[in-house]
């Protein structure tokens, strides 16, 4: 074993622990690991570690520091986001981030099954039929084919949503700062407004960022088609959420399918059956017959499992050895 390979993992799932362990050993890892995510009290287990790997974690600037303190050098997290990492305080005192790209398939194929289940009216019927209710009242759903569709973010996984919504025959527009020579011919690029004010249904793919928050607002709500169904399977923090809980029971937005939302960093992945909710705003969410949500499990796949490990490990082994790192995510704060 290559002793100065170093890594510690926090938040280790029972479905990560095969593929932690399979990996190490093939490249001669020391690993050390523990389910607990990291926090001020347990950073101190990560010190003599230069890496660390961990998943959805706010890290907070405090933390930041204080990994420094115990060693850290290097903080990997398993998600293609890392919004939840202080990058700027990362920067400030030298501490490098990376990221792990997983495959896009596992986004893509969810993202067209909640456009499936949002346009023929999915959480309704299972609703009813759970009643024994089977009549067709409230149940018609409108077809794809008929519909144009707006991509919000053509990254790997707006792209592959694109190419798989292609065999469904409906007009596809897209908007992204950078296009995509891969698209053409398949997706139209189109402004922002132009996208919202065009589209039957917008389906989010951006990242988190400042020029993004809150991207679906009052104004741009204003701007769609009345009845617009929206998808977002991104990031909480691109939809304003009172502005949407409005347009909901206005009926502007017709019906809707999130498996993100704002605020569910103490939620998600949390068995919380029998305690109240401390997002009120879920609990809305939840109780409309016609805004499906998810608890951020899009990514969830046995593929995108294993590539989230190996490619967290596979970043902090070339930081350790001083590689080319083409997963650090390059700090340019404003």
């Amino acid at each position: 074993m290559d002793q100065k390979l170093r890594i510690f993992a926090y938040s280790l799932r029972s479905d990560e622990v095969d593929y932690f362990k399979s990996f190490s050993a093939a490249n001669g890892i020391g690993l050390a690991t523990c389910a607990e995510a990291p926090s001020l009290s347990t950073i101190g287990l990560s010190a003599g570690y230069p890496c660390v790997s961990i998943i959805t974690t706010i890290i907070t600037s405090e933390m930041v520091k204080a990994f420094y303190d115990a060693g850290v050098r290097f903080i990997s997290t398993r998600t293609i986001g890392y919004d939840h990492i202080d990058l700027i305080a990362a920067h400030k005192i030298g501490m490098r981030v990376g990221n792990a790209p997983y495959s896009p398939d596992s986004v893509a194929d969810y993202t067209i099954m909640l456009m499936l289940m949002a346009t023929r009216r999915m959480k309704a019927i299972l609703r009813k039929s759970a009643a024994q209710d089977f009549s067709l009242s409230g149940a018609q759903g409108v077809e794809l084919h008929n519909l144009t569709v707006g991509i919000a973010g053509t990254g790997r996984i707006g792209r592959k949503i694109i190419r798989k919504l292609s065999g469904f025959g409906c007009e596809i527009l897209a908007y992204d700062l950078y296009e995509s020579e891969e698209l053409r011919g398949i997706a139209t690029y189109v402004p922002w407004k132009e996208l919202c004010r065009r589209s039957d249904l917008i389906s989010l793919h951006m990242p988190a960022t400042q020029d993004n928050f809150h991207i679906v607002g009052r104004d741009s709500l204003a701007n769609m088609k009345d009845g617009v169904f929206i998808v977002n399977t991104a990031r909480g923090n691109l939809i304003d959420t009172q502005a949407f809980l409005d347009a909901v029971e206005s009926g502007k937005v017709g019906g809707a399918a999130l498996d993100v939302i704002e605020d569910e960093a103490d939620l998600y992945y949390n068995d919380l059956r029998g305690v109240p909710l401390k997002t009120r705003d879920l609990a809305l969410l939840k109780s409309y017959p016609n805004v499906l949500v998810t608890p951020h499990t899009a990514f969830y796949t046995d593929q995108a499992v294993r590539d989230m490990v190996e490619n967290s490990l596979r970043s902090c082994i070339a930081f350790q050895r001083g590689e080319d790192n083409p997963w650090e995510v390059r700090l340019n704060p404003r």
